[in-house]
């Protein structure tokens, strides 16, 4: 069974078992999660999209907060002495794919 699920504005497509990293989401490690936003259900071979597509994802929170590779934007004007430096890490949940319901 596979299943396009909008979480936090993205779009993931999921099977059951299936570990992933999406937008931090509130919450403990070992909390459930359902995602209701699912877009597209394939259910062994029964395609049903948008409105038809009833169903409800369920997850638990593997790991509550994993940050990404830094990204550093940096700024530089020759000859002028002008340099700027910033940089951030984008945080994560990880997540494992309990059902697809």
């Amino acid at each position: 069974m596979l299943a396009v699920v909008k979480i936090a504005g993205q779009q993931f497509k999921v099977q059951e078992g299936q570990n992933l990293y999406v937008p931090h989401l509130q919450g403990k490690t070992g909390d459930k999660v359902a995602f209701n936003e699912v877009l597209l259900v394939d259910n062994n071979g029964t395609v049903s999209v948008g409105s038809a597509a009833k169903a409800t994802v369920t997850a638990e929170i593997v790991n509550d907060l994993v940050q990404g590779d830094k990204v550093i934007a940096f700024k530089m004007k020759r000859r002028k002495g002008f340099r700027k430096k910033r940089g951030h890490r984008t945080h994560y949940t990880q997540i494992k794919i309990q059902s697809i319901a």
